[in-house]
Formats: structure tokens, C-alpha cells, sequence
């Protein structure tokens, strides 16, 4: 059976590295987006121009009809799921939690979190022995701002990520029996379009020098620990986390 990959994402930062590693080690790749449709195709097109399979599938992860849809998608384009990269994630400008609104917090948790949940939920009922499939593996990828908090900056994507790490214990604890391994990778100050959504394009120029290895990390440096963690090599670890960030 082939390996099927969805990246959730995909068309850009980590979740671009992601899907264009996963196509070099042999994985038939959904390359979700949200907006930029443009950007998931040119993802697609450098994987195909290296002779692998790819599609782009625009599909917003907060929409529960949109993310069945993006399943549906997959099962009948490249087959039976093999793996999930909970990848799509959004912030918004930096603020103090003086300044931020409801509806800030709604937009945050509703693709950070209910996208994660509605995407594994899809997976697992694809992936899961108890379901009739033959296992697979998912990796949520949280940020060590779920550790640090990002006081000053976006405590709500710190709060979203952090309940991305719960979902990401209790999952892989509930799933463990059935054939799939769930774990996590903790991103840190990583070059990536996202900091620009902040309002601070040079982020990573900043605060990389401060790092105990003295520099921001490479988006493709995440995504060698994803496809780790999809990987057999991983074949023992659940439930876990990886902090690719520099010492931080």
C-alpha cells in the first residue's frame, strides 16, 4: 500500500517544507489551503516536476463541512490516508490579553484547535484498526509558546497551541491500541510568512541572535522532525513532543 500524506497548511512555512520532504521520501501528498491557492499549487508543481504525486486542496480545517470535504477528497484522489500533519495555524497582530476580544479568541481556537480536532477525528476514523484501517501516524505541530506563554505578544495562539498538546496526549493515548501514533512538534523562532501575520516581519532577526544556538531555524529543520515522527523509525513514541527551537 502507498503512503498518503496530508498536510494541512501546505502551501507555505513549515507546512510547504513538510509537504515537499514527505513527497521526497515517497509520500502521495494532499496539500491543504486555506486562501492562498496559488502558493499550495507552486508546492504541488515543484513535487510533481520531481516526478512525485501531489494535489492542492483548498479547504478552510475551521469548517466542518470543509474539512469532510477535504477527506473526501483524498480517499478518492490518492487512496487510503497513511498520515495527518496538523499543520494549519493562524495569529494575529501582537497585543497584550488587555487588548484582545472575543472574537479574536473565537478566530484563533477555531482553526488552531477545532481544525486539529475535526482533521484527527477524520483521520482516525480512515486510520484506526477499530475502524477497519490499517494504522498511520499524526503529528500536531504546537510552538514552544505553549510552554513560554508569548507574554506581550499573542497569549491566544500560546493558549490554542497549548490545547493542541492536550489534544495531542489524550488522542495518542485513545488511539494507541488501534494501530496509530500521535505526537507533536514544538516550532520555535522558525523563518516563516507567520511572524509578518504578527506584525513583525523581522521577528526571527531579532530574537534569533538570543538563542542559546545564536539563530532562527529553517522551516525544512521542522519538517525533518515531522516526517521523523510519521516515520517506522518512530515506531515506539506516542504521545510525545520534539522542541526543534534552537535551545530556546
Amino acid at each position: 500500500m502507498g503512503k498518503v500524506i496530508l498536510v494541512t497548511g501546505g502551501g507555505r512555512g513549515i507546512g510547504a517544507a513538510t509537504a515537499r520532504l514527505a513527497a521526497e521520501r515517497g509520500y502521495a501528498v494532499c496539500v491543504n489551503f486555506r486562501k492562498n491557492g496559488a502558493a499550495a499549487e507552486e508546492v504541488v508543481a515543484s513535487i510533481t516536476a520531481a516526478r512525485g504525486t501531489a494535489l492542492a486542496v483548498g479547504a478552510d480545517v475551521a469548517s466542518e463541512p470543509d474539512v469532510v470535504r477535504l477527506f473526501e477528497t483524498v480517499d478518492a484522489r490518492l487512496g487510503p490516508m497513511t498520515a495527518l500533519v496538523n499543520n494549519a495555524g493562524i495569529l494575529e497582530r501582537q497585543t497584550r490579553v488587555e487588548n484582545i476580544d472575543a472574537a479574536r479568541i473565537d478566530r484563533i481556537f477555531a482553526t488552531n484547535v477545532r481544525g486539529a480536532f475535526l482533521c484527527a477525528r477524520e483521520a482516525v476514523r480512515r486510520m484506526s484498526t477499530a475502524h477497519g484501517g490499517a494504522g498511520g501516524a499524526i503529528v500536531n505541530v504546537s510552538s514552544r509558546a505553549a510552554q513560554l506563554g508569548a507574554p506581550g505578544e499573542y497569549v491566544d495562539y500560546a493558549a490554542s497551541k497549548a490545547a493542541l498538546e492536550a489534544l495531542t496526549i489524550g488522542l495518542a493515548r485513545e488511539v494507541a491500541g488501534e494501530g496509530i501514533r500521535v505526537n507533536g512538534v514544538r516550532a520555535g523562532i522558525i523563518y516563516t510568512d507567520i511572524h509578518a501575520d504578527g506584525g513583525e516581519p523581522n521577528r526571527v532577526e531579532r530574537l534569533g541572535p538570543t538563542l542559546p544556538m545564536g539563530r532562527g531555524g529553517e522551516a525544512v529543520e521542522v519538517a525533518r522532525a515531522i516526517l521523523w515522527l510519521l516515520s517506522e523509525e518512530a515506531s515506539y513514541s506516542t504521545g510525545t513532543f520534539i522542541d526543534v527551537s534552537g535551545g530556546r
